[in-house]
């Protein structure tokens, strides 16, 4: 069975979108981010922009092997807002992402149906104006060799058509590599069976 080793995400921040439920307004965001730590500094700013807003609703997914994922319903009924949205993140088949629904009151209550509706609405037309890009699961390494040993490593790595992420050459070198998934295993055996170079995988 062959490993997975691309995900789905959205490519750059989505426009702003609004969707309107009986004078009620949603407005919907989705973002790209690699760790939970982005969650709060993103919300943020929505708060001071929609400062009379009653609902900062939203959910998130970062991970590929370690999934993590979280929804929030900001004081709505329970499960009317948050799963509505991260349901939208699962059907999508999305990780690395943060969707956010900023919903004004319009003095007519929806009732949980009708916030389930459209929390999931304003969640997937917030998806609709984003670009949808497939990347792929890259494993680092880096790779540690003496001065004299640097043709060789550069061969490997222009033969295999390996990706530099940074380098540092002095007598000691130090190349750090990113490498599909799915050629990870083979490219870290042809480094540590290559005489004089040592390879680490990093975190």
């Amino acid at each position: 069975m062959e490993t997975r080793d691309t995900y789905k995400t959205i490519a750059a921040a989505s426009d702003e979108i609004l969707y309107k439920e009986k004078n009620s307004k949603f407005f919907g965001y989705a973002f790209p981010i690699q760790s939970e730590s982005e969650v709060k500094p993103l919300i943020d700013p929505l708060r001071k922009k929609h400062f009379n807003a009653v609902h900062f609703c939203y959910a998130f997914q970062v991970g590929t092997d370690k999934i993590s994922f979280r929804s929030n319903d900001d004081g709505e009924p329970a499960n009317s807002a948050g799963a509505p949205i991260y349901g939208q993140i699962q059907s999508h088949e999305l990780t690395n992402i943060l969707i956010v629904i900023v919903r004004f009151f319009g003095g007519t209550k929806l009732g949980v149906g009708g916030l389930i509706s459209a929390y999931r609405t304003a969640a997937q037309m917030a998806l609709e104006a984003s670009e949808i890009v497939e990347k792929t699961i890259d494993i680092h390494y880096q790779i540690s060799f003496e001065y004299k040993d640097m043709n060789k490593v550069m061969r490997i790595i222009k033969e295999k058509n390996l990706n530099i992420v940074s380098q540092q050459m002095d007598e000691k070198c130090s190349i750090e590599i990113s490498v599909r998934k799915k050629n990870a295993i083979q490219t870290f055996e042809t480094f540590d069976q290559t005489f004089g170079v040592e390879i680490k995988k990093l975190a």
